[in-house]
Order: structure tokens, then sequence, then C-alpha cells
């Protein structure tokens, strides 16, 4: 009995030991919870007064509009235009740092802008210093307008130079010259001024207004571009001073050959003393009325497109190896002059460039290039019944080539020699005509680029004429050049 009330009183105190520690854990877990859960919303307040004390979120930025989309034709001009300002995509807009970068001369000079048309400057100067055997160069020796014309400082060329894109459809470009003769006095002249298309079909080109006509290598280029001092005689003799430019049009057409193949075909005015061989008055010579190859001129008008000058020519490149090019060319000028209603002037050209550069090449370094042109020309003077004893019509010819050779043996310099040759034959020949008779020339000389935007040259001629003699002359021309020029033709 005993037993079992012990038995009975050790289970009760076994039981209700362990209801209280059961009672205590489940109290201290309350306990915990409570703590954690005070801790919780302790922290939400601190969120609370923190989102209260700082300044309200902005709001999300606006999503841009979508792109609007562009038309065929649209996207047509866009490419072209992309194409004349020498870009393959849409420029994308100035930054901050781009529009604060200094000028550099490496670039040209942008006056003007309006949307797709633009408008870039630049101005280049030649000026020569030298002495010579012949008292007045520019009598019979320097026959050029660009040529060093004195002893002493000649400054015979200061080219202001425009150009830009029009629209997409058309560029711009302008030469306004200055120069000083012997006087010092300043003379002024608009060289070229004309429109130049860039989006015809079928690989046409047409340009119109002022312009150098494209007949050979060196009419066309300006002087700053001359790999000497003065320009060829036979140039000179055939074209005058100032070379064969007039206003006109010009169309040309890229033939769709496995190598470069440019046809050419211009109509000018030809009037005037940049027509020097057709439709020109001449002057008066000191016998009274103007005259020219020995002949009174008329004032013979345009009457028609028989009157018109044209100049077609064919010019085609080929690459021998891969450091070897030639382009060979043929050209013609053709039409009136003002001996006589009916007389006409034929002139005919070809001209050969080759020129090597090795793969290795640095910054066009070094080269050699060959250039040669050789010109006829056949004026048909009409008879003079005017004069003392009257002259009859006749074929006045001449006839003449240059040839020169480059060689930029190092970087910055360049050696180079070229050889002159004109004649003619003896129909109305006058010997102080200095346009007439033989001459020859010899011409080695040294050029020294400190820079692309400026160069010196020293260059020797040794002059023979039938009436003139032999003249001695030594040139020194220094070049700069503000602002980038455009690119000349290859």
């Amino acid at each position: 009995m005993r037993f079992g009330l012990g038995l009975s009183s050790a289970l009760c105190l076994c039981l209700f030991t362990t209801q209280a520690q059961e009672t205590n854990e489940v109290e201290q877990l309350k306990k915990r919870l409570n703590q954690q859960q005070q801790q919780i919303e302790m922290l939400i307040k601190e969120v609370q007064e923190l989102k209260r004390t700082q300044p309200a979120a902005p709001p999300p930025a606006a999503q841009p509009p979508p792109p609007e989309q562009k038309t065929e034709e649209q996207k047509k001009l866009e490419a072209q235009l992309a194409a004349e300002l020498g870009a393959t995509n849409a420029p994308a807009a100035p930054s901050a740092a781009a529009t604060s970068k200094p000028w550099s001369p490496a670039e040209p000079i942008t006056i003007a802008r309006a949307g797709s048309a633009y408008m870039n400057i630049s101005f280049d100067v030649l000026m020569d210093a030298g002495g010579s055997t012949a008292s007045d160069p520019s009598q019979k020796l320097e026959l050029g307008d660009h040529d060093p014309q004195t002893r002493g400082f000649t400054l015979p060329n200061a080219e202001l130079a425009l150009d830009g894109a029009v629209d997409p459809y058309m560029k711009g470009f302008a030469n306004i010259v200055l120069k000083l003769d012997n006087n010092n006095e300043t003379s002024i002249e608009l060289e070229e001024a004309f429109a130049q298309s860039t989006s015809l079909p079928a690989n046409l080109q047409a340009k119109a207004g002022q312009y150098f006509a494209a007949f050979g290598r060196i009419n066309a280029q300006h002087p700053h571009a001359w790999g000497f001092v003065d320009a060829p005689i036979i140039s000179t003799r055939l074209f005058g001073p100032d070379g064969l430019r007039n206003l006109g049009t010009q169309l040309s057409w890229l033939a769709p050959t496995p190598f470069y193949t440019e046809l050419f075909l211009g109509v000018l005015n030809g009037q005037g003393g940049t027509a020097f061989s057709f439709r020109n008055e001449g002057g008066d010579d000191g016998t009274g009325p103007d005259s020219f190859m020995g002949r009174t001129t008329i004032d013979r008008t345009l009457r028609g497109p028989q009157d018109l000058l044209y100049t077609p020519r064919i010019a085609s490149s080929f690459e021998l190896t891969d450091s070897q090019t030639v382009v060979a060319g043929l050209s013609g000028a053709f039409g009136p002059n003002d001996t006589g209603p009916h007389s006409r002037t034929e002139i005919y050209g070809a001209d050969l460039y080759w020129k090597w550069k090795p793969a290795n090449a640095k910054g066009g370094f070094p080269f050699v290039s060959w250039q040669t042109e050789g010109m006829y020309r056949r004026f048909g003077a009409g008879a003079d019944r005017t004069a003392a004893t009257p002259v009859p019509s006749a074929n006045v010819d001449d006839w003449g080539l240059y040839s020169q050779v480059l060689w930029g043996f190092a970087p910055r310099w360049v050696a180079g020699l070229r050889g002159d040759y004109a004649n003619g034959n003896f129909e109305s020949f006058d010997s102080t005509d200095p346009f007439r008779g033989e001459r020859w020339r010899i011409s080695p000389g040294l050029t020294f680029y400190p820079s692309e935007f400026s160069k010196l040259r020293i260059q020797y001629n040794y002059d023979h004429g039938e009436y003139i003699g032999v003249d001695h002359s030594v040139w020194v021309q220094l070049e700069f050049l503000l602002g980038a020029h455009g690119a000349h033709k290859f």
C-alpha cells in the first residue's frame, strides 16, 4: 500500500515538474518573440523617419518617342549628302568637348553653315625672289601671269579658295586671285567660279560657270600645285598667260570599264584673253588697231553653236603594279579665232603621267613621278588687207612639249628636273613676238616642305631662244597656306 502511494506520489511529482518546465520554456519563447517584435517595430519607425527626412525621388524620365520612319527618297538624299561630306554614316550630335576643340590648320575653315549647306575658305600665297640675266624677265622670258616676272621680289599669286556643299545635288567652288605687278599695283581676277553636280545618274557629272578647261594636266592645275616655279613654255604659247579658262559648261562621264576611264566635253564662250588662241582680239602692237598673229583682228560676235569653243578629252588610269600607276590622256580644243570671219583654231594634246610609290612609303615618301605633255596648234589666220603690205591667209603652226621628273628622295624633300621645247613654222613670223620662234629650257629644282601647309623651292633656268639668245635665271619660291585646300586630281 505504502509502495503504491509512494509510486503515485513520485509520478505526480515528475509530471508536475515536467509541466512546470514546459510552461517556463513557453514563457521564455513568448518573451523572446515580444522582444523581437519590439525590435521590428523600432526598425520600421527608423525607416519611416528616414523617408520623411530624404527628398522625394525624381519622376522617371520620359521615354523618347520612336524614330520617325523615313521614306526611301529621304534615305537616298541623306546618303548622297553624307558621301559628299566624306562620311559613311550620319554624324552624331557634337558634345560639349567637341565644340570647344581648338581649330587645327589641318581642318578647313568653315565660315558658314545652314543645314546641309556649308562653305569652307582657305588662303594660299606664292612669293618669288631671284634674278635673271634678262633685264625684264616678263617681256620674253617668263610669259605666264603667275611666273616670276621681275628681278628681286614677285608676288604672282595670292589665292582665296572657297568651296562647299550647296545642297544634296551640287557643290560650289570659287578661286579669287590677287597679284602684284612690277609696279606693286594689285590686280584681282575671278579665276574660277562654278557649280558641280553630285547626284546625276549613269556616272555623269556636270559643271557650269568659269573654270579651267579639261585639257591635258598642267592647264587645269593652279600654280601652287605645279612641280616648278613657272609654267611650261608650250603651255603659255598656246593658251596664253592665264591658261585656257572661260565661261561655259562641261559634262563628264565615268565609263564602266575595268580600269578608270573618264570622258569630258566642255562648251565655252571662247572669248577674251583667257581664250588666247580663239576669239581673242589681241592688243595694240604699236601700229594702231588690235592685232594677233600679225593680223588685224575683228570683233567676231557669237552667232551660233559654230562660234563656241569645244574641248573634248579622254583620260584613263592603269595600275601596273601595287606600287606603279599610269594615267594617259588625249585632249582637243576647237573654235573660231578673230583674224577673219571664218578663221578657226585647232589644238591637240597628249599627256602621260607615271608614278612609283612603294607600299611601305610613309607620308608619301619616297616616290618618283614622270609627267610629259605634247601639244600642237594649227591657227587658221585670215587674210589682212588693211596692212601696208597685204598679208594672205595661212596656217600658223606651233608645237612643243615638256617633260618633268620629280623624285621624293627623303621625307619632305623633292628634287626635280624639267625640259621644255617649243617651235613653229615661219608663217606670219614676227621676231618681236615672244610667243613664236624656237625655244628650249632646262630647269633643275629642289623643294623642301616644312609641313603640308608650306614649302620652299629653288630653281635654276637655262633658257635658249632663236631670237632671245641665252639667259640664266635663279628663282626662290615660298608658299604658305591658311586652311586646308581642296584635294587635286591625281
